[in-house]
């Protein structure tokens, strides 16, 4: 196995991990189900439609845990083996295994390259809900689209998946480069071939990253609204509209 290290950075006070990636991951696992609230756990049922597990942590402590998790296991590991306890986290059922997973990693993606692209890629098909998805594709995957813009071919391959959470990926993933104003002929081309898309998920995908658009490229993004206003699902074009000047929006939706 290579071993990368991470620089400047010093680790968290504890004591040294040792064990392989599996036994790691299964220690953070249990620091999560000892550390959550029963409490949280079952209101945040209130935000899935459907069941979840959910050991009840808030983001904010969740990602301060994950972080100091991070830099112990990367500084004694290195990135590869932490990379693979992250594999493991992401395989599980609870939602805070795979946020943490996302969190272990997040804002490392300037030392991944292909093979981590593929890796993460791999995960879209474990998702159990739009939280886990969303931390994935947002956090982890759109980066590094933006990083190596050849990538963003991959999101036609996704849309045209059976799988509800690709064809959602095919929209996050280019979010990132929406608020760079990059991809606008590839979000149109997304946006044209998933507008007859059913799912509200998908739905919700494609209007956040035309919401984006907008704000970032309006000048482009709403002569591109008012061209597919009356075939587009209203849910698509209200949430599209959203950062639109109250007079635009107007035209856009009603005119």
């Amino acid at each position: 196995m290579r071993t990368r290290t991470r620089g400047g950075e010093k680790p968290a006070p504890s004591s040294k991990v040792r064990g392989t990636p599996a036994e790691i991951a299964a220690q953070i696992r249990r620091a999560l189900r000892d550390g959550g609230s029963a409490e949280h756990a079952a209101g945040v049922q209130w935000f899935f439609k459907d069941q979840i597990e959910s050991h009840g942590w808030y983001t904010a402590d969740l990602r301060r845990a994950a972080v100091r998790s991070r830099r112990t296991v990367g500084k004694e590991h290195g990135l590869d083996f932490l990379i693979e306890v992250a594999d493991d986290l992401f395989s599980g059922s609870v939602l805070e295994e795979k946020v943490a997973a996302v969190f272990l990693l997040e804002k490392l993606d300037a030392e991944f390259g292909d093979r981590e692209f593929k890796l993460f890629e791999s995960w879209l098909d474990r998702i159990s809900s739009w939280a886990d998805h969303d931390a994935l594709v947002h956090s982890l995957i759109a980066p590094m689209v933006v990083a190596k813009p050849a990538r963003a071919k991959a999101v036609f391959r996704w849309a045209k998946s059976p799988n509800r959470w690709r064809r959602r990926a095919a929209c996050v993933a280019l979010i990132r480069g929406a608020r760079a104003r990059m991809f606008f002929p590839e979000i149109t081309k997304l946006s044209n071939f998933l507008l007859t898309d059913q799912d509200d998920m998908v739905q919700k995908g494609l209007g956040w990253l035309l919401r984006e658009t907008a704000k970032f490229d309006a000048g482009r993004t709403v002569p591109y609204l008012m061209k597919i206003r009356a075939h587009a699902p209203r849910l698509v074009l209200r949430t599209a509209c959203e950062t639109l000047p109250t007079a635009v929006r107007k035209r856009i939706l009603w005119a």
